[in-house]
């Protein structure tokens, strides 16, 4: 699964290549997020592991395994991830507001686990 993950890594989409210059090196509110990274038993597209965060972006191929997609996802949750879903237009054509709304995201967990 790591061999796989590597290969994901080296081979990204252009939306993922774009998300990644903007969330790594802790440019986001300063989470680190890492990419094609292992959460069995799925490899997700980026995470922040600190606010449980999990990021995936879909190309046309998700609209028709939707079910799929929702049976991860509910599979992620239960392990205490909050997965949210951006298609690859959505961030190659409003980048500004991927970033506000993952920003929201963000915020969100850190009121989360205050109380």
């Amino acid at each position: 699964m790591k061999t796989k993950a590597r290969y994901l890594r080296q081979n990204q989409t252009e939306a993922e290549q774009a998300l990644w210059r903007q969330l790594r090196n802790r440019q986001l509110m300063g989470y680190k997020f890492r990419r094609q990274y292992v959460i069995k038993p799925y490899i997700v597209d980026f995470v922040c592991v600190a606010a449980k965060l999990i990021v995936e972006i879909d190309g046309g191929q998700h609209a028709e395994q939707r079910h799929y997609d929702q049976r991860r996802s509910r599979l992620l949750e239960s392990q205490g991830y909050r997965v949210v879903r951006y298609w690859n237009n959505e961030v190659l054509n409003n980048m500004e507001g991927v970033l506000e709304a993952l920003t929201l995201a963000l915020s969100q967990g850190e009121r989360g686990s205050e109380s």
